[in-house]
């Protein structure tokens, strides 16, 4: 097994059906299970087959000129050697660079010091855990310069400076069009962040009040920074598709650490600031919700109560179950679990998409075959050939 595709990839007619796969789907006229594969910049670091020069975690997140290097490294790999329903090949319009801090970027922003551990992505430290009322004491972060972000906008202004003398492969090599932060990971995995997640799942139990001051606080202070990001980035780039936008067809978020709870709980402690969030950048359209792990017995309150209607999932997933629950018109993405994915072998992996293909879940026509959840580093390229060439034979519709 490799990293590398043993066989050339036609990219304009692979493109065409890509094309023709997505516009099917979109009109909800589907011949076949679309099938999208995401991976972070942790499968070029984490891969010393792929990270040819070394690169470690804290360059990546440090350096501006490590962040384009690396990001175009992995970018040129992910186009030619990934097959999936997306565009392959280098693109047309040139190589687009972002300022990328993982998952780290919110908490980060709120002031938890980074801590950099050798071969695993960076993490931040919980600065309420041995004194929670220290949340009282806290300011407003600036929300383009407050914490992580300030490095944010620094990596930023000099990618600015350094990617137009660019060029990679013939293309331009485009500067970051914005900033960490005009998205949430979920207000609740941020409060576990802040608080630590054993600690404040005993506030939850124990100090119900305060479970809901540090809620507020997240959630007031989140909605303050992606407002004041977009204005910033509108400013920036007037010409922008969305300029003046603030209120988004189908916009939406995640909150992974919702899995601690049972459904009783996220009703009491999360929902209230789901739906905040919702009625702030949500147009009324239904929402887009990414949850990885165990966390499907919270779909069907959040279709009812707080209008999602594509979930992105991890596993395990009770895929019959949730297409009954959910009905025909809720859009579900999930698929085969990353460690399955990783190890294979690939008759496993096929089994697996025929299994999931079988199950029911493809009734409706609003499946998307993707990973579950973001693919592994050192995961083989014939794995998710596998995977791809499966859902293309066991995701037909009739």
């Amino acid at each position: 097994m490799s990293f590398h595709l043993s066989h050339p990839v036609d990219f304009s007619a692979h493109n065409a059906e890509v094309e023709r796969v997505w516009k099917a789907y979109e009109e909800r006229r589907p011949y076949r299970v679309p099938v999208r594969f995401s991976a972070s910049i942790t499968n070029l670091l984490c891969n010393p087959e792929l990270n040819e020069k070394g690169w470690t975690f804290r360059q990546f997140f440090e350096d501006p000129q490590v962040q384009i290097d690396a990001r175009l490294a992995f970018d040129n790999w992910w186009v030619r050697n990934v097959v999936g329903d997306h565009r392959m090949g280098p693109p047309e319009e040139g190589w687009q660079t972002w300022v990328d801090f993982q998952n780290s970027y919110e908490a980060g922003w709120f002031g938890c010091p980074l801590k950099y551990c050798e071969g695993v992505v960076p993490d931040t430290e919980p600065i309420l855990r041995e004194r929670k009322e220290k949340l009282y004491d806290l300011e407003p972060p600036d929300p383009l310069r407050g914490g992580l972000l300030g490095r944010a906008m620094e990596l930023f202004e000099r990618m600015h400076e350094l990617c137009p003398r660019m060029e990679f492969q013939g293309l331009p090599v485009l500067p970051p069009c914005g900033l960490p932060g005009e998205i949430t990971d979920g207000v609740f995995t941020v409060a576990c962040l802040l608080r630590g997640t054993t600690e404040f799942c005993m506030d939850i139990m124990e100090d119900p009040g305060y479970a809901h001051d540090l809620m507020r606080f997240v959630t007031e202070n989140t909605i303050r920074r992606i407002r004041a990001i977009q204005q910033w980035r509108w400013e920036r780039l007037p010409d922008s598709p969305d300029a003046g936008q603030v209120n988004r067809p189908n916009w939406g978020f995640a909150d992974d650490g919702i899995v601690v709870l049972s459904v009783p709980q996220y009703r009491e402690f999360v929902l209230p600031y789901h739906r905040q969030l919702a009625a702030e950048f949500s147009d009324g359209t239904p929402l887009g919700m990414h949850l990885c792990g165990d966390a499907s017995r919270f779909f069907p309150v959040m279709h009812e109560e707080l209008g999602v209607g594509t979930f992105n999932t991890g596993f395990p997933m009770p895929f019959a179950e949730m297409r009954r629950r959910l009905g025909p018109d809720v859009a579900i993405e999930g698929g085969v679990p990353v460690p399955l994915l990783k190890s294979g072998p690939p008759d496993a992996i096929r089994e697996e998409v025929k299994r999931i293909c079988g199950s029911g879940v493809m009734a409706g026509g609003r499946f998307v075959m993707v990973e579950a959840c973001n693919m592994s580093p050192g995961t083989p390229v014939e794995h998710v050939e596998a995977m791809y060439e499966a859902a293309k034979q066991y995701g037909r519709y009739q």
